[in-house]
């Protein structure tokens, strides 16, 4: 399977291409409704290759032009990665990536943002969190996360407790803890002392109480740190 590296590369357009979306709303608002690999242009000239979804069940708020930036399914994509990588993105679009702390910071310095996190566990449960507001600082301040206006979808709030945190990796400590969170749970997030969610974690195959906390978890779901998610995705869509 051909890997897409989600990294910032020279823009290669036909002098008669016009339409460069800034992100998957642009693109679903154009009429396109299939789910899919689109390239957006958030900081202008620039592509990057994104998972757009584009379903809609209905709901207002669930209605397509969902920009994915970050998703994990099967644990075919190494997260324990150093700053560098965070920043840039890694990752196969097709299945498990990170979109990249720059491109994050690009998008939502010029538009506001709502942010859906869905979880489903090894049991095949399912839940979802959302958030009204959703942006990140830009790296002179450790690229801080802003999270605010939760509504539950069954998944609890679990990134509250992240929001006004620096990002933080093995290589770059920007945490409150006495050490590296980064370090001590495998993975790679705007921690705090240390985490409630680490969905940058190591994939496990269900519950492991013997490795607390180093996988994929959402502390509200069921209220610990052991349960570990088959897969989640963290998903903004842009609010006009």
């Amino acid at each position: 399977m051909m890997e897409f590296l989600v990294v910032l590369l020279p823009a290669v357009l036909s002098s008669d291409c016009k339409f460069m979306p800034f992100d998957c709303s642009d693109i679903y608002n154009s009429g396109e409704t299939v789910s899919g690999i689109y390239s957006i242009y958030p900081a202008g000239d620039i592509p990057v290759w994104v998972y757009c979804q584009m379903i809609s069940d209905g709901k207002d708020e669930d209605k397509g032009g969902w920009t994915v930036i970050q998703r994990r399914m099967d644990g075919s994509v190494n997260f324990y990665r150093p700053w560098n990588q965070y920043k840039r993105g890694f990752g196969n679009v097709e299945s498990e990536y990170w979109l990249g702390l720059e491109n994050m910071y690009q998008l939502t310095r010029n538009r506001k943002y709502m942010l859906r996190v869905d979880l489903e566990d090894f049991e095949r449960r399912k839940g979802f969190a959302l958030y009204s507001s959703f942006s990140v600082d830009c790296e002179c301040v450790g690229y801080k996360l802003h999270v605010s206006g939760f509504t539950d979808g069954g998944a609890g709030d679990s990134l509250t407790h992240h929001s006004d945190k620096k990002f933080t990796t093995f290589d770059k400590d920007q945490d409150f803890h006495e050490g590296n969170c980064a370090k001590q749970y495998l993975g790679a997030f705007w921690y705090n002392y240390c985490h409630r969610t680490n969905p940058n974690g190591v994939y496990l195959w269900g519950e492991d109480p013997t490795h607390y906390g180093v996988g994929i978890s959402w502390y509200t779901w069921k209220n610990n740190d052991i349960i570990n998610m088959k897969s989640i995705s963290m998903k903004i869509k842009s609010v006009f």
